[in-house]
């Protein structure tokens, strides 16, 4: 019997069955792009549900993919919520199919959500996927007369090369446009000033560019796995800090014209 070597050419059709593209490959199907902005501009394709703007905002979900899911189910029970922020850290290990695994339980939402980068999101190739995928690392939007200020805040994890906090983007934030005419401000990030990750050598400056917005009301931050609220400048401003998703609860805020509140919802 005569034996014939398989050629080289079977042994590529053969090992490309059998191997996939590399984790940090930023290459995405077309669902998987610019969420943010689809659901910008879902969100603001509608009016908030009364005069109260109601949002909640989740905490990293990074590997606790079963307690997302049930998040998830939990808001969709609700009728209230006009949309929903994640805070960050998406991925565990910034690769994409973390990403993409996270996004297919959060599309299940019956409301838009957006989604803030966080540090352990920068890892490996993960800053690509994150901007290929949602778009810009600062970003912002207006709805029912406030403004929401997205900001990347890992500065530790971007080595300082690239400036984090970007004053020079809230400087252009500052500046009012008929489309964006807003009566108050939220800011949210990943981590909050005072941790290791964010730049404290401007963290006193960094909250002084926040209060310049009009009526800043409060400020929101992930990162810490740990539910948090602080005073944390002295003047009034708080910082809430949402939980990880491993501990099965997020922030639900209600903001009117001249009040608000925060409310720590288990599930």
């Amino acid at each position: 019997m005569k034996f014939y070597p398989f050629s080289i050419f079977g042994w590529i059709l053969l090992l490309g069955g059998c191997f996939e593209y590399h984790p940090y490959d930023v290459r995405l199907q077309e669902k998987y792009k610019q969420i943010n902005q689809k659901n910008l501009d879902r969100l603001l394709a509608t009016v908030p549900h009364s005069d109260t703007v109601c949002f909640a905002f989740v905490g990293d979900t990074q590997r606790w993919y079963d307690e997302t899911e049930a998040c998830v189910e939990h808001i969709n029970r609700r009728n209230d919520i006009d949309f929903v922020v994640h805070g960050g850290d998406i991925s565990d290990f910034g690769m994409k199919k973390e990403f993409c695994w996270v996004h297919d339980i959060m599309s299940g939402l019956h409301v838009p959500y957006v989604a803030i980068i966080g540090n352990h999101d920068h890892l490996g190739s993960g800053g690509e996927i994150y901007e290929a995928m949602y778009g810009d690392l600062n970003f912002s939007f207006v709805y029912g007369g406030i403004k929401f200020l997205c900001l990347n805040t890992n500065a530790l994890d971007f080595d300082y090369a690239t400036p984090v906090p970007d004053f020079q983007f809230l400087s252009q934030e500052m500046k009012d446009t008929v489309e964006q005419t807003y009566d108050q401000t939220i800011a949210m990030m990943h981590v909050e000033p005072g941790d290791l990750v964010f730049n404290n050598n401007v963290k006193d400056i960094f909250h002084e560019y926040l209060k310049h917005f009009k009526n800043l009301r409060f400020c929101i931050h992930a990162h810490a796995h740990c539910l948090k609220k602080s005073d944390m400048f002295g003047d009034g401003i708080m910082y809430y800090g949402a939980d990880c998703m491993k501990h099965r609860n997020y922030l639900l805020f209600k903001v009117t014209q001249d009040d608000y509140s925060c409310e720590v919802v288990y599930f």
